[in-house]
């Protein structure tokens, strides 16, 4: 009788045992891992994480810590779908280089060429030379570019048309300078729709999701995903509702550490026997090849590219309201790190640098970098004197005048409005940057309150670039970044 209990007991225990989380039954190499996350989610408040570690076509390690819905109570794991901001833009191109593969896009064809009668238009240079390629690794001349809507406020996202036809202006030469743009991305999707017949988000669910095995992946959150996609909180710990934007290439994807994981694994060739090869290795390298920034830290199409600690490493992070994600790949070590998270935080970045860490030789762990102080601003001789010109947006022009002072400030105008100081200021390699207080005055920049970021080069006797107004976070929220054109003239 004894002896018959005490096997009913071990077979009880046996199937509590197999039910349980492996890190609870026995100790293995991510322990420490575990324990610096929980750690840090307390520290920090962040509401969850979800890691996946992938090397020579395995998955490693991938779990999910805290809630991915604290109202709901919902536990996060390695398949809940997290928003991934701008990790957006390499799934993105990654559906774009479908059709190039397939002949129906040439990277080194201008852009205009695929669109409609909205198109690109060059304030300076040539908006020829603004071609796929450039668009898709920042070098366009396509400024700062940011538009969230909201669900609980009366504002519509435009069509892309009308996105392009207000904003999309080249304010450098093509080829010129890096400058991140999600509006370029915004018109890339536009792009894939035009060509493919396709919703973005269709073709990125047949084109890209289902055949590389993604199946908690979707633009936005994905029909039969909203009971288990992750809630997006602000700093102060409350749900936000949910948003989009007027760039949904650049930011719109959700995924789980699982499906992104898998999806580095394709980008590192592990050639996964129930992935389908949508795209050839060739195409791969191709998206994988710096052609803007340097080696240290460059671009490529819809990749970051740097070589760190020795290592070469392309991937993408992310970062907006209730975002903060990593996925990093290292193709020399055939190993990718994928972090996501649904609070803002540090903790996704270090949690990053700890894991890469272990299978890296000579990889430091993080350390608490010092903010280095802004030199004062001084006015060069070329600067100094009183600038004329206009400030063009899609409602109406208005003069601008803008008068440097040999001690330094720097006082600027627009059209009848009071005379402010720039904020701020930095001359460095020929291009002007500060801020100062002003209206706009257009529609789109009035919902909220903004300052004005300046961002001019200087040609000559021309300062020429953007004046972006960028909202004032409202209820911890982030609503715009519009670029306007603005050109002034030395008097």
């Amino acid at each position: 009788m004894m002896r018959s209990m005490r096997m009913a007991r071990g077979v009880m225990w046996g199937v509590v045992a197999a039910c349980w989380p492996l890190s609870a039954v026995a100790a293995d190499e991510w322990d420490d891992m575990r324990a610096y996350i929980r750690a840090g989610l307390t520290e920090q408040s962040v509401p969850s994480i979800a890691v996946a570690v992938a090397k020579d076509g395995k998955i490693l390690w991938e779990q999910g810590f805290g809630w991915a819905d604290r109202e709901r109570r919902i536990v996060a794991t390695e398949h809940t779908p997290y928003s991934l901001a701008s990790i957006s833009k390499p799934l993105t191109t990654t559906a774009l280089m479908t059709l190039v593969q397939a002949g129906k896009i040439d990277l080194d064809r201008p852009i205009n060429d695929y669109l409609g009668d909205a198109k690109l238009v060059a304030r300076v240079g040539d908006a020829g030379d603004a071609t796929v390629r450039r668009v898709a690794n920042h070098t366009s001349g396509l400024p700062l570019h940011v538009q969230f809507f909201y669900a609980d406020e009366p504002y519509a996202r435009p069509s892309p048309e009308e996105t392009i036809l207000r904003y999309g202006n080249l304010v450098t030469r093509p080829g010129e300078t890096y400058e991140y743009s999600n509006l370029g991305f915004g018109v890339l999707d536009h792009l894939i729709e035009r060509v493919s017949g396709e919703s973005y988000a269709q073709f990125m669910r047949s084109r890209v999701f289902m055949p590389l095995g993604m199946t908690r992946s979707s633009v936005d959150i994905g029909p039969g995903l909203a009971a288990f996609a992750a809630t997006r909180y602000d700093a102060t710990g409350a749900p936000l509702p949910f948003y989009d934007f007027d760039h949904p290439g650049a930011s719109a994807v959700f995924a789980s550490a699982h499906d992104l994981v898998r999806y580095g694994m394709f980008h590192l060739k592990a050639h996964l026997r129930d992935q389908q090869g949508i795209l050839s290795d060739a195409s791969i390298d191709e998206m994988h090849r710096r052609t803007s920034g340097t080696e240290d830290e460059g671009y490529a199409i819809g990749f970051q590219t740097a070589r760190r600690n020795g290592y070469r490493v392309v991937g993408h992070t992310g970062s907006m309201g209730g975002v903060n994600t990593q996925m990093q790949l290292f193709p020399d070590q055939q190993l990718a790190i994928v972090v996501l998270s649904n609070g803002r935080s540090s903790l996704p970045k270090t949690t990053f640098e700890q894991l890469a860490h272990k299978p890296l030789p000579g990889w430091p762990r993080p350390a608490n970098q010092a903010v280095q102080p802004q030199p004062a601003f001084t006015a060069v001789p070329e600067l100094t004197g009183t600038w004329k010109g206009t400030l063009h947006t899609y409602t109406r022009d208005q003069p601008v005048a803008m008068t440097f002072q040999p001690g330094g400030d720097i006082h600027v105008r627009i059209g009848e409005q009071l005379t402010t100081l720039v904020n701020s200021a930095r001359f460095k390699d020929g291009v002007l940057n500060g801020v100062f207080a002003a209206r706009i005055g257009t529609p789109d920049t009035e919902r909220y309150d903004y300052t004005v970021l300046l961002s001019l080069r200087l040609r000559g006797q021309v300062l020429n670039g953007s004046a972006t107004a960028v909202s004032v976070r409202d209820k911890a929220r982030t609503h715009a970044a519009l670029a306007h054109w603005l050109e002034l003239s030395k008097q």
